[in-house]
């Protein structure tokens, strides 16, 4: 099936989300060659030199200030880059600007000047797909090395050519621009690489830094190293039962009942399937728990990395993590890799005797607090931590949204922004709980907050035990009635995102009739929030730049996928 029939047979209607498309289109009539319906918004596919002034055009006068995720793909017939938009202030109104390419030559605009997060998202593009963004400031490969031919997620490549990584001395990549400007030969800076070793660097991670005495000049975080063609893999696993096993390996923090639940939310969506009342508690549960033990580690970590001290820091917060884990492992059976959630529900009911299993929910909540306290009497009142961490590694609200940050960074520079929220799915919306924010905007804000997120899962889970515990025995529906092979219509495309412990975790499916999607994209909140520590490190300490990659409790397993 060609990829026009594709679109024909989707046949989706009009999305109605409160948007209005006809202004919307009416705004960028000129450059406007076509429109679709995908499942999550309307798309207006442009022209490919216009790909800047539409996306200004949306962000400046409607509104749509948030480029959640650029994806790019490869049909029979062209090439398609899609940039997934959305508002801060209202995520549910949504609208995607498709940009088609000739196959023979796959070049268009760069959004880079309107959306900086967009500098990443399109080097990652180039790099796997081979599209090419005209304007963009330094569009060289992200994940492989500067070497490698081909594009991997081209139709044509060949997975079996051998392929050589030159080894290359590194430079200081000041120097030309140095001896441009001063006409010096001596470079009075120094270039250090940092990593890539793990735990210290939070994985695999290569940070080229140019210092300048103490000071950073430079930076360049050099990702890739843990790719594993995460997106290539669920492309060739079926929606009903290959693909669910994934989402664990992105973020094993874990995060993984959060990441399953991404996935979970654009598959039902897409094949329109329903999920029971009583496996949407059972998932808001569980997801809590998971945010609970990740920001916990996210804690440990950044105690060890500022103060040092394994005994007294890190292993009180894996101590409080461990418990949260015993009780997931009692929920799924597994402590990391949980593959708890299934296409219209969980995979089974709470374990048996159920009162044990929430006596031991109710005893970690109740002893959580007291246990709050004790972090902030190592950690937030220690004067030594707080001249590492109060106003280093700041980012403003508005230089964060640019840069595509989410989750508890973002909310730690005074933007009200969570998906559980703002774009209700679960149970989130019938609950009595608070989105946590402050306005430092530093790395000790970006910690404070989420300690403050730690209280309000427990307010979440607490409410969860409660409903659970009182819910008829006879009305326990696990899971909703779903085929046994998944086989969306083709041409459908959706996106759709969750509130993952480290920010906004989002999927873009696009169907072609089978049993496995012709294009799967993870949107990977690490990836956005990663990008951003050249501009908040600049500037500060070699000692501030340690603080602020801790603060920012990226995991590079979601970074590279």
């Amino acid at each position: 099936m060609s990829s026009q029939e594709e679109e024909d047979a989707a046949a989706v209607e009009p999305v109605d989300d409160g948007v209005d498309y006809d202004y919307l289109e009416s705004l960028v009539s000129e450059h406007v060659t076509g429109r679709e319906s995908h499942v999550n918004a309307e798309a207006f596919r442009i022209d490919a030199n216009s790909v800047p002034d539409v996306l200004s055009t949306f962000k400046q006068e409607a509104g749509f200030d948030h480029l959640s995720m650029l994806t790019a793909q490869e049909y029979e017939d062209r090439f398609e880059s899609i940039y997934h938009l959305k508002k801060f202030d209202d995520p549910t109104q949504e609208v995607s600007v498709v940009v088609p390419m000739p196959r023979d030559n796959p070049v268009q605009q760069s959004a880079e000047p309107v959306f900086r997060t967009a500098d990443w998202h399109e080097r990652e593009a180039y790099d796997l797909v081979g599209v090419e963004y005209e304007g963009h400031p330094d569009l060289r490969r992200i994940l492989l090395p500067e070497t490698w031919q081909g594009h991997p997620l081209r139709l044509d490549y060949n997975q079996d050519k051998p392929q050589i990584v030159t080894f290359e001395e590194h430079e200081n990549p000041l120097e030309e621009h140095y001896k441009e400007t001063e006409g010096e030969e001596d470079l009075d800076t120094m270039f250090l690489n940092i990593g890539p070793h793990h735990p210290a660097t939070h994985g695999v991670l290569h940070v080229k830094t140019v210092l300048d005495g103490e000071q950073v000049a430079d930076l360049d975080p050099d990702i890739g190293y843990l790719h594993r063609c995460q997106e290539q893999m669920c492309q060739n696993g079926t929606y009903r039962h290959q693909i669910m096993p994934y989402p664990d390996r992105w973020d094993y923090a874990p995060s993984g009942l959060a990441n399953e639940w991404a996935y979970a939310r654009a598959i039902e969506d897409l094949a329109e399937v329903e999920v029971p009342e009583y496996a949407q508690v059972i998932r808001t549960m569980g997801t809590e728990l998971t945010r609970i033990a990740s920001h916990m580690l996210a804690l440990a970590t950044f105690g060890l990395d500022i103060v040092g001290d394994f005994s007294a820091v890190f292993m009180y917060a894996m101590r409080d993590r461990e418990i949260v884990q015993n009780i997931l492992e009692d929920l799924t059976g597994q402590r990391m890799m949980f593959n708890y959630f299934r296409i219209g529900g969980v995979v089974w009911d709470l374990p048996e005797p159920r009162d044990e299993f929430f006596d031991n929910i109710r005893n970690f909540l109740e002893g959580l607090p007291e246990r709050i306290d004790e972090y902030h009497n190592l950690l937030t009142q220690n004067e030594l931590f707080q001249m590492r961490t109060v106003d280093t590694g700041y980012i403003g609200p508005e230089m964060a949204k640019d840069y595509g940050v989410t989750g508890p960074i973002l909310r730690a520079s005074g933007v009200d922004y969570d998906l559980r929220r703002d774009d209700p799915y679960g149970y989130y919306d019938k609950l009595d709980w608070d989105v946590r924010t402050r306005e430092e905007g530093d790395n000790l804000a970006r910690l404070l907050v989420r300690m403050e997120e730690v209280e309000e899962s427990a307010k979440i889970i607490e409410q969860c035990v409660d409903i659970l515990e009182d819910w008829p025995e006879d009305d326990r529906e696990i899971q909703s009635n779903v085929p046994r092979t998944l086989k969306p219509d083709a041409g459908k495309e959706i996106y759709r995102a969750v509130e993952a412990p480290k920010g906004e975790l989002g999927i873009y499916i696009r169907s072609d009739g089978t049993a496995k999607p012709a294009r799967f994209k993870i949107r990977g909140p690490s990836f956005n929030n990663l990008s951003a520590l050249q501009v908040m490190s600049e500037g500060e300490l070699i000692s501030d730049l340690i603080a602020t990659l801790g603060s920012l409790d990226i995991i590079l397993a979601e970074v590279d996928r």
